[in-house]
């Protein structure tokens, strides 16, 4: 009878994981109905980053073994002292190219404020990024993000910003290179102001990332759908953030059908779209899998 039951459990485990097909190959699967490509961010993991868990050079490993996703978006803070370490970046590329996974860009913070109003601390930020400029080519990226953090009017900081972000942009434009600006705390939390910043930087290498979930100001909150809805013209990468979810597996704080139809419908996008998963509740592995199901699932409705 033991043996019996031993059997009956075995078999029907077998068939459970019959059920369910390799991640690598329901991903591909998938990825090829979609409108957009996905790709993940590495913040997704900072906590298993950080904490030493996870070894940042295999992060294109996990994230196709673990995810099926082919695309990465790294952070410079994982990896702060590497930019120019030429045995890093060559095996970071090997990585992502023996996995088959595309290094889309690199997220740069703690380079100093590209709207500093001291002209020397401002430039010196420029020069701080020009050497993730330059890892970001080796890797294959096609941009930089960066942040629009200054100090000042909201006027005074709009100026300064598009200065720095226009030193920056024309250092990449030979590299082929784009520097795109998330929404990302301050004034670049405001769609109109951000957008202002573009238009006045107006160099084609230089954009947005529009964030979902990025839209804290002072004042309050400013609205998500109307945020990126007004940088999409000049977004060249797009990061779908997500913090909880409800019984259905839908995001609580952003409604992504609604975020989709804006990005995919209203301003035909067909590049990158990063899973940032940034919540306490579900483990950084149960969030990133759930946001990749979301946005699988909507995407498919496309």
């Amino acid at each position: 009878m033991n043996s019996r039951r031993n059997f009956m459990k075995k078999s029907s485990l077998a068939a459970a994981s019959l059920a369910l097909p390799y991640i690598g190959q329901a991903s591909a699967a998938d990825d090829a109905r979609l409108p957009f490509k996905i790709s993940l961010a590495g913040w997704s993991l900072h906590k298993a980053f950080f904490a030493g868990k996870l070894n940042h050079l295999e992060f294109p490993l996990i994230a196709k073994r673990d995810y099926g996703i082919s695309g990465v978006e790294y952070v410079n803070q994982f990896w702060m002292n590497k930019a120019t370490d030429q045995d890093y970046l060559k095996g970071l590329k090997k990585c992502a190219d023996d996995n088959g996974v595309t290094s889309v860009l690199i997220m740069i913070d703690r380079e100093g404020n590209l709207g500093d109003p001291d002209e020397t601390k401002r430039k010196r930020a420029v020069e701080n990024h020009v050497k993730w400029l330059e890892a970001a080519k080796f890797l294959g990226c096609h941009s930089i993000r960066v942040n629009a953090h200054s100090t000042g009017t909201r006027e005074e900081q709009a100026r300064l910003a598009a200065d720095g972000l226009r030193q920056l942009s024309e250092l990449a434009k030979p590299m082929e290179l784009g520097v795109i600006v998330e929404n990302h705390g301050g004034f670049s939390s405001d769609g109109q102001w951000l957008t202002g910043v573009i238009k006045a930087v107006n160099l084609p290498n230089c954009g947005t990332l529009p964030d979902f979930g990025n839209f804290k100001l002072a004042s309050g909150e400013y609205d998500r759908y109307q945020g990126v809805t007004e940088m999409m013209p000049f977004a060249k990468g797009v990061s779908a953030k997500s913090h909880d979810f409800d019984a259905a597996g839908n995001e609580t704080h952003t409604d992504y059908a609604k975020m989709l139809d804006i990005v995919v419908h209203k301003h035909n996008y067909r590049g990158w779209i990063g899973v940032e998963y940034e919540g306490s509740v579900l483990s950084e592995d149960e969030g990133i899998k759930a946001t990749t199901a979301l946005l699988k699932r909507v995407g498919a409705t496309l």
